[in-house]
């Protein structure tokens, strides 16, 4: 994938990929492809948790927790992603991580509900 795609922005708090049927094939949406982007690209793995299908990353440009899950593990590579801001409340009970330790200020605000 060499597509360029956007960093997250500051009041974006969800993304939510989806596989679309393109003929006889399934393909990743924008959004999707987005999130592998971001989670390859941009942000810093911090842990995993769910035997490695719940994963734990941060943005080195403002310190916000984001976890990465497949909502639909059940389909063949667990399904489309599905990227979200995480306090580091969060990142500490699920994770294990140290939010002083991995530079983070992800408990400055707290994410909508």
């Amino acid at each position: 994938m060499t597509a360029e795609f956007r960093d997250l922005a500051p009041d974006e708090h969800l993304l939510v990929g989806a596989w679309v049927e393109d003929g006889s094939r399934t393909t990743h949406d924008d959004v999707d492809r987005r999130i592998f982007w971001l989670v390859t690209r941009r942000l810093v793995p911090c842990g995993h948790a769910g035997g490695g299908w719940d994963q734990l990353y941060r943005d080195p440009r403002d310190g916000r927790f984001w976890e990465l899950t497949f909502p639909h593990g059940s389909l063949h590579g667990g399904g489309p992603r599905r990227l979200e801001w995480v306090d580091a409340g969060v990142a500490r009970q699920k994770y294990g991580v140290d939010e002083s330790a991995a530079g983070a200020r992800g408990d400055r605000h707290e994410p909508p509900r």
